[in-house]
Formats: C-alpha cells, sequence, structure tokens
C-alpha cells in the first residue's frame, strides 16, 4: 500500500499537529482505516488491499508522532481529533476499521459526532483505566505512577479519563459494528471485547484462535469476514 497511495501530511489544527495520510484506491465509497498504539497506517496493509479490490478507496494514517509523522508525544484524544478532521477533509466515509487503540478511538469519534454506517474495531481495548494499569505493571513501576499519569490527563484535559473507555462510548453508538478479538491475544484479553459487545446497541462478536493481537489483521478468513459485513 505504501508504494501505491496517494501520501500527503495534513495539519490538524485542534492539536496543532500534522499526520501524514495515505489514500489507496479510486472506488467513490470511502474507509477509513485507523491503526493502535506503537503503529502506522500501513499496518492494515492487508485489509486495505483486499478492500481495494473490492472497489472501495481506503484512507489511512500514521497517528501524530507515530510512523512518517511528527513528534515525540501523543494521546489518544489526537487519535480522535485526527478522524474526525480526516472525516472533513477526506469524508463522508461509507465506513471505519481499527484496531486495538484505533478501536477505541473510532468508537469515541461516533460518539463525538463521526458519521459511518458501519465499523469494524479489532482487539479493541475496553477500559482505559485497566489499560493504563496494565502499562505500568508491565514496565514493573510503582502502581501510583498510574494515579500521576491519569492525573497528569485528567488536568489537561479536563475529562474524566475513564470517559475515553470504549464500553462507555459504545452505549452511544447506534450502528452496526463488527467486533473481531483473538482468545489468544496477549496483549488485550478478548474479555475486553466482550465487555464492548454487551454495551453496544447492534453488533456482532467473531472471536478467532492462534492469532493473537497483530497476526489477526492479515487473516485471510478475517479480513473475508470484514467484506462480507461491508
Amino acid at each position: 500500500m505504501d508504494q501505491k497511495s496517494k501520501q500527503k501530511l495534513v495539519y490538524i489544527p485542534k492539536i496543532e499537529k500534522q499526520i501524514m495520510t495515505y489514500v489507496y484506491g479510486e472506488g467513490s465509497k470511502k474507509i477509513l482505516l485507523v491503526h493502535g498504539w506503537s503503529g502506522r497506517g500501513t499496518q492494515l496493509v492487508k485489509i486495505a488491499d483486499k478492500l481495494v479490490d473490492q472497489g472501495y478507496s481506503t484512507i489511512s494514517f500514521d497517528a501524530p508522532a507515530h510512523g512518517k509523522s511528527p513528534g515525540n508525544t501523543t494521546l489518544m484524544p489526537e487519535f480522535i481529533e485526527s478522524i474526525l478532521e480526516l472525516e472533513k477533509k477526506y469524508g463522508p466515509f461509507d465506513y471505519a476499521v481499527g484496531h486495538s487503540l484505533g478501536s477505541m478511538s473510532i468508537l469515541n469519534a461516533i460518539k463525538e459526532g463521526l458519521q459511518i454506517k458501519k465499523a469494524v474495531i479489532i482487539g479493541s481495548g475496553d477500559s482505559v483505566n485497566d489499560i493504563l494499569k496494565d502499562f505500568v505493571s508491565n514496565l514493573k513501576l510503582k502502581p501510583n505512577i498510574a494515579t500521576k499519569m491519569r492525573a497528569l490527563f485528567e488536568k489537561k484535559y479536563q475529562i474524566d479519563m475513564e470517559s475515553y473507555s470504549a464500553y462507555i462510548a459504545a452505549k452511544k453508538c447506534p450502528i452496526p459494528i463488527l467486533i473481531i478479538h483473538d482468545v489468544n491475544d496477549e496483549d488485550v484479553p478478548y474479555t475486553a471485547s466482550e465487555n464492548i459487545h454487551k454495551n453496544l446497541k447492534n453488533s456482532t462478536l467473531l472471536l478467532t484462535e492462534k492469532l493473537g493481537h497483530r497476526k489477526i489483521l492479515g487473516n485471510e478468513k478475517v479480513i473475508e469476514t470484514i467484506i462480507h459485513f461491508f
């Protein structure tokens, strides 16, 4: 996808940052692809290839401080704001596909006004507080570090950090959602997707096996299911 796509740096006024965007395909129906934390826009290349083969065009991006986008720091609100700004520049989008934090960002963007017909979320976390605790634990830091990080976030954005949790955003999401998660995902437990599923009005949950957190993005059966859903 990187070689065939039209690449362009796009300025996001609200966060005063630039992101690299990738427009791939010439179809009239547009699909937004959103990568996860420490990922990049081309990470969903196999999904993009199949969608373009089906006549869609895809728009993906490197979130701030990811891939070819400049910067050293970012947070989920900047993922969300990037999505909303790309809707203005490249939309309207028919559908969206997200992975991990990208999935959480899509659900929050829908809550904030993103207009799409359907979405697919893959390997999504559900609770921001749980993700933060796991992050601190995995780095073998003291638990109070999580408390300090949450306090800094809430001071900057003047909002409860947990309000960005996917299961909360799900309650305000009226469109059909396909949730995909692998039961052997070691990065994000599949129970997170089960919780999101419980809080959505119109959703289908697909659990896979032995694909983990990233291999799932290139699995042919998973991609076929996504295409069929759209």
